[in-house]
């Protein structure tokens, strides 16, 4: 028995972009047909000229929840990533509190989602210094993968480590074929000049130099290879490391990278003097560099594309002030993940095809390699029936009123993006249409099959 079918001329499968009838029973793809199957009894979607993709995967997501739900919380969060088309996230350990280095935590993390996950949501556990015992407790409860910062996180409860950290956890981690995820920046004592120069984005940038990502990436790609341990360089925007990064990679060592969609929607010479909205660390960089980091996508130095969701209430951003030195940084954008990206695809002549690869196909990697049974990203036999319809030549503006997350706080607000999101469906079922959630609590929490 088939449950449901779902027609599109336009369906983006692994073998490309086709015509295709996606064949759905107990919300997964049990065939993906080349013509009309008859003799069906099920009711069939038809998306017609409209993209069919598999679900978007974001695996680099804070949502803050439990300790400061009003930064941004469950309910919130998941309803802006339904409407984004994002069916599956992983939230970050960090922002919440307590922040999840403990099994303790992480159960209060797990209490915290009841009644509220509208997506599926897998959790990264943390790694701070002398928390290393906690890592096997951590697994056995289910978390994907752990992550550590080399400089401040922003959070006091979430220190950064150093390399003798590292070389405590990192054997216990590939122990388990799990990913170890890393904020990468080296820092040396920020210097943000007085008076206006706090407003001033340039005097920013320069504070978080390039180099610090360098030298950082550097560390783990040497720790990588000494302990074969799987390393995922998160939100890339240093293109300098490009050159360390292919080199890894050819000698075969377990080494992924992420870059955000704000590093390659905006550039810094655009970005104007005391506008909070737009400081995130590392810091959106130059046009030069930015063109960089769209080659080495192109190129598949950088595996995928992540929106580092980062939200705050909008007094910790200093909108009022425009102090870039005080402002939290972090960005808000997971509801525009595919229309932002796809915006600037369009500029660097790719197609829907290569953004199904940055968006859904590459992160699920990251995620599958801790729930071997959980197939996510890809329209084909046998995956979970999670997908998005949209529209590529359609285009909106972000207007506050539209937004889902707790706060409007965004850089993308007033920006014009093409790529309408029509339709998301979760296990074969329609939670998003029309401009509304059609049905609510019907995401899952994904724990490792490690445990």
């Amino acid at each position: 028995m088939i449950d449901q079918v779902i027609h599109s001329a336009k369906t983006i499968t692994p073998a490309g972009t086709k015509e295709a009838w996606v064949l759905i029973r107990n919300g997964v793809i049990v065939e993906v047909a080349e013509r009309a199957p008859e003799g069906l009894d099920c009711t069939v979607v038809e998306v017609g000229d409209n993209i069919l993709m598999a679900g978007i995967v974001d695996p680099h997501v804070h949502i803050n929840e439990p300790g400061r739900t009003e930064w941004e919380g469950f309910d919130t969060a998941t309803r802006a990533a339904v409407a984004g088309g994002v069916t599956t996230l992983v939230d970050m350990p960090l922002n919440s509190s307590p922040v999840t280095t403990t099994k303790q935590a992480f159960r209060e993390k797990l209490d915290a989602t009841n009644n509220k996950l509208h997506t599926n949501v897998g959790f990264w556990g943390g790694v701070i210094p002398g928390n290393e015992k906690e890592m096997e407790p951590l697994i056995a409860a289910g978390v994907l993968g752990f992550k550590a910062f080399l400089t401040h996180s922003g959070i006091d409860e979430f220190p950064n480590v150093t390399e003798a950290d590292l070389r405590k956890v990192m054997p216990l981690i590939a122990k388990y074929g799990l990913p170890l995820l890393v904020h990468c920046e080296l820092s040396t004592a920020l210097s943000f000049g007085e008076g206006s120069g706090v407003r001033s984005y340039q005097t920013y940038l320069s504070s978080r130099p390039k180099q610090w990502e360098d030298n950082a990436i550097a560390l783990m790609i040497r720790l990588c290879e000494e302990f074969n341990c799987r390393t995922h360089i998160v939100h890339l925007s240093s293109a300098d490391s490009i050159t360390q990064i292919t080199r890894a990679k050819q000698k075969g060592l377990p080494l992924t990278v992420e870059t955000a969609q704000h590093y390659l929607y905006f550039n810094a010479e655009d970005i104007p003097d005391g506008q909070c909205e737009y400081k995130c660390a590392p810091p959106i960089r130059e046009k030069e560099n930015n063109e960089k980091l769209w080659q080495a996508l192109k190129d598949g130095i950088i595996d995928f594309v992540a929106t580092d969701h980062s939200p705050a209430p909008p007094e910790l951003k200093h909108l009022d002030t425009g102090n870039l030195a005080e402002a939290w940084g972090g960005l808000s954008s997971i509801q525009f993940a595919l229309p932002a990206l796809w915006t600037a695809a369009k500029k660097h002549g790719c197609t829907p095809d290569d953004v199904a690869s940055w968006l859904c196909a590459h992160p699920a990697r990251l995620v599958q390699g801790a729930i071997s049974t959980n197939r996510k990203g890809a329209i084909e036999k046998g995956y979970d029936g999670d997908f998005v319809t949209w529209d590529p030549g359609k285009s909106f503006t972000v207007t506050s009123d539209i937004i889902l997350h707790r706060h409007k706080t965004t850089p993308y607000l007033n920006e014009t993006l093409s790529g309408v999101v029509q339709q998301t469906f979760l296990s074969g079922k329609q939670v998003y249409g029309q401009g509304k959630l059609l049905h609510l609590n019907e995401g899952k929490i994904l724990l490792n099959d490690r445990r």
